[in-house]
């Protein structure tokens, strides 16, 4: 089994760390009884990614990746464990696929020549404006 990221990309689960915890917050006996919430950890050095994914992955500055190249997130929204655990995958395969989404370049543009001449006319009038406002000597 695998975590299918895209159509060429996946994560065999054997590289994904997933441990059963205790969720915070209320919840009464439930909560204090089972482990319904979800550990997840991902090592992003030791994976089978393509270096592209690695790379991007270390450079997003996303809180859930630690300085060491780890992603842990915590899965506690639902509360039963399993879908904890598909929570917690689906927020990963979200995470790497932001970052394997390529960027488009963006391509500077200049004002057009109408824009530029509006501009300044508004800036003149606005100029005009103010200074019949000033004080008039007699």
């Amino acid at each position: 089994m695998s975590l299918k990221i895209s159509s060429q990309v996946s994560i065999p689960l054997v590289e994904i760390q997933l441990q059963a915890i205790r969720a915070q917050g209320a919840g009464g006996q439930n909560v204090n009884k089972v482990s319904s919430a979800v550990h997840l950890r991902f090592d992003i050095g030791a994976s089978s990614l393509p270096d592209t994914y690695k790379e991007s992955l270390r450079k997003l500055s996303d809180q859930r990746i630690t300085s060491e190249g780890i992603v842990i997130i915590k899965a506690q929204r639902f509360r039963s464990q399993e879908k904890n655990r598909e929570d917690a995958l689906d927020r990963l395969r979200e995470l790497v696929k932001a970052a394997g989404a390529t960027r488009k370049r963006r391509k500077p543009t200049k004002p057009t020549r109408s824009s530029q001449k509006k501009r300044v006319d508004s800036k003149t009038k606005r100029g005009q404006l103010k200074s019949q406002r000033a004080r008039v000597d007699v």
